[in-house]
C-alpha cells in the first residue's frame, strides 16, 4: 500500500474510481456484448488473483475509494471470493468507501451471502427485460428463473440491488413501463443505458439497436411522474424520482449527453490494461510492471500516474446523422462492463 499524493488528471478531475474485470468469460452471450460463439483470452495472459490484489491495493493506496469489480461475469472466475475476501480488509481500514459488482446475477444463489460477508451492500445486475422468451433471446444461454432466483438471494442476504437495463430498439422498449412499476414494487433502483458502440459482433447493427434515452425518458413520462434529482453515487448517471412508487431511476447518456466533464473513474481490463477512458483507445500496460517486479510496487505506481497524466477530457461515441462515430473494436466482456 502507498501512501503517495492522489490521483488528479489533467484536468482536475480527482480519480476515486476504479472499474477492474476480473475475468473475459460469461455464461451468457448477450446480443450487445459479445459474439455467440467467443475466442476467449489464454489463461495466462489474464491477471492473477495475487496481481489483481495488487493493482487494486496500488489504486487504493493512491486515492481511489469506490471498487466495482465487472466481467464477463465476474462470478464465474475461479477462486473470485478469495479476492473479494482480500479487498475486504481495505473497507476494514477505512482505506476503501465501497465495494460492489456488476453481475447478471447467475450465480448469486452460490455467493450472495458471502458477498455480505465481505462487506459488499450494494450491487449491480444487468437485467433487459421481465419476459423469459425475451431473455433467452438477448442473453442466447441465460436462465431467467435463474436469475429471478439470484435476485432473490441478493436481497435476502441483505444486499441492495440496482438493475441495470440496456435499452435495445424494438427489443425492450415496450417494457419499460413493466421495468420501472417491478422495481418500484421490490424496492430497486433502476437505471437505463443507452446501447455503446462497442465491438464486432457480426450481425448486431448498433444503430438499429439504438433507442435515445430522451425518447424513452419522454415515454415513462406518459405514465410515471419523474422528478430531476441531484443524487450521485459516483458513477455516470443521472437520476430521478418517480412519485407514484418512490423509487429512483437513473438514465447513463453518453451518446445523447456526454457525462464526462465530472469522471472520476478508470478501467482496468482482466488483462492489465488500464482504460482512462472507455470511449478511447488509449491504455496503459499494468501487467508489465507487475510481473517484472513482484515485490516492489513503485514501478506499477509509475506506470499508472504516467497514465493518468494522459486521461483525455470526453470520449469520442456519437450516433449523430444516423452513423455510428467513434465506435470501440473491442469487447465490452473484455474492457468490463
Amino acid at each position: 500500500m502507498t501512501n503517495e499524493p492522489r490521483l488528479i488528471d489533467p484536468f482536475a478531475r480527482a480519480i476515486t474510481y476504479l472499474r477492474v474485470s476480473v475475468t473475459d468469460r460469461c455464461d451468457f452471450r448477450c446480443v450487445y456484448c459479445m459474439a455467440e460463439h467467443m475466442e476467449f483470452l489464454p489463461k495466462a495472459q489474464l491477471l492473477t488473483l495475487e496481481e489483481l490484489d495488487r493493482l487494486c491495493s496500488a489504486f487504493i493506496g493512491l486515492g481511489v475509494q469506490k471498487l466495482r469489480i465487472t466481467g464477463g461475469e465476474p462470478l464465474v472466475r475461479k477462486g473470485i471470493m478469495t479476492f473479494f475476501r482480500a479487498m475486504s480488509r481495505h473497507l476494514d481500514s477505512g482505506a476503501l468507501k465501497e465495494l460492489t459488482l456488476t453481475t447478471n446475477g447467475s450465480q448469486l444463489q452460490r455467493f450472495a451471502a458471502e458477498l455480505a460477508d465481505c462487506g459488499v451492500k450494494r450491487i449491480n445486475i444487468s437485467l433487459d427485460t421481465l419476459d423469459a422468451a425475451k431473455f433467452k433471446a438477448i442473453t442466447r444461454w441465460g436462465r431467467f428463473e435463474q436469475v429471478m432466483a439470484g435476485i432473490d438471494a441478493a436481497v435476502a442476504a441483505g444486499l441492495r440491488v440496482k438493475i441495470n437495463t440496456v435499452a435495445l430498439k424494438g427489443v425492450n422498449d415496450d417494457e419499460v413501463h413493466d421495468l420501472v412499476r417491478w422495481c418500484g414494487e421490490r424496492g430497486h433502483d433502476l437505471t437505463f443505458i443507452e446501447v455503446m458502440p462497442m465491438g464486432d459482433l457480426g450481425n448486431e447493427n448498433r444503430l438499429d439497436q439504438y433507442y435515445s434515452l430522451h425518447d424513452l425518458r419522454r415515454e415513462l413520462e406518459t405514465q410515471w411522474t419523474l422528478t430531476d434529482s441531484p443524487e450521485r453515487t459516483g458513477g455516470p448517471a443521472r437520476y430521478v424520482r418517480v412519485k407514484e412508487t418512490g423509487g429512483r431511476i437513473g438514465f447513463i447518456t453518453p451518446l445523447t449527453h456526454n457525462f464526462c466533464e465530472g469522471c472520476n473513474r478508470v478501467r482496468v481490463t482482466c488483462t492489465g490494461q488500464l482504460y482512462m477512458c472507455l470511449g478511447q483507445e488509449d491504455d496503459a500496460d499494468l501487467r508489465a510492471p507487475l510481473r517484472a517486479s513482484p515485490t516492489d510496487d513503485a514501478p506499477l505506481v509509475a506506470t499508472i500516474r504516467a497514465a493518468i497524466a494522459r486521461k483525455p477530457k470526453g470520449h469520442d461515441f456519437d450516433y449523430s446523422r444516423q452513423t455510428v462515430s467513434g465506435q470501440m473494436p473491442r469487447h465490452m466482456s473484455h474492457t468490463g462492463g
